[in-house]
């Protein structure tokens, strides 16, 4: 498992799909947040305030996990080198363990620049560290969790087709669907119980309580139960192709 880690980090740090990706994500959101004008832009705000910035970073992040997990299997189904990585003496487990553990020390790795963030804020008030810490610790955490489930969808998706971009584009619906599909369906439905329950089921109602510095350790297993789901799925179809 350590080697096929070692592998994705070294490939993400040598190939220019990696280094476009993260350098795509930190441009994004620094344009958006404090320059271009618009809903996200820190100074239209009137206040020193991160909320931007959280509610920003969950789809800027539905474009980079899935450019950086797409090859993942794609590439090795297409080059046929998936099959000799599954005759090693290293269970499909392992394998998908690996490549998980390095796309997220990567979506982490993009998640560092964004810290100067903290710093602009502070700076932008009328008092030294005026913003909230819990709520900003809280946020940090949420979008570290909600880049595992992210992974593991990512993963899952790049088993479904040899095609890069194809899966790309099945991780990017895969993971709208479960971030925001399940809050529209709740919208539409009437009756209270149900409609919380089903809303509860998608991962922005749990994203956004922790971007209010919620801590709940409900959350925590939901992201955490939602990777290891796709994690299983993708160890499945890797069976199957075994």
């Amino acid at each position: 498992m350590l080697a096929i880690f070692k592998r994705e980090i070294t490939s993400f740090f040598t190939t220019a799909t990696g280094m476009l990706a993260l350098g795509l994500f930190l441009a994004i959101n620094g344009l958006l947040l404090w320059v271009f004008k618009g809903p996200y832009n820190v100074f239209d705000y009137g206040f020193a305030d991160l909320s931007a910035f959280f509610m920003l970073s969950p789809f800027i992040f539905l474009f980079l996990i899935p450019a950086l997990s797409m090859k993942s299997f794609s590439e090795e189904k297409k080059s046929g080198t998936l099959e000799l990585l599954l005759m090693k003496p290293i269970g499909p487990w392992e394998l998908v363990l690996g490549k998980f553990f390095g796309i997220l020390v990567l979506g982490i790795i993009a998640l560092f620049p964004t810290l100067v963030y903290v710093w602009g804020i502070s700076a932008l008030g009328t008092e030294t560290e005026n913003f909230d810490a819990g709520l900003v610790v809280g946020a940090y955490l949420g979008m570290i969790l909600l880049l595992t489930s992210y992974t593991g969808i990512g993963l899952f998706a790049s088993t479904l087709s040899e095609n890069q971009i194809v899966a790309f584009l099945s991780a990017i619906l895969l993971a709208l669907f479960a971030y925001l599909g399940f809050q529209a369906i709740s919208g539409v439905l009437s009756v209270g119980g149900i409609s919380l329950f089903i809303e509860n089921l998608g991962m922005q109602a749990h994203y956004e309580r922790m971007g209010r510095g919620i801590i709940d350790t409900r959350d925590v297993i939901y992201f955490l139960s939602l990777a290891v789901f796709f994690l299983f799925m993708t160890v499945t179809q890797l069976k199957q192709r075994a």
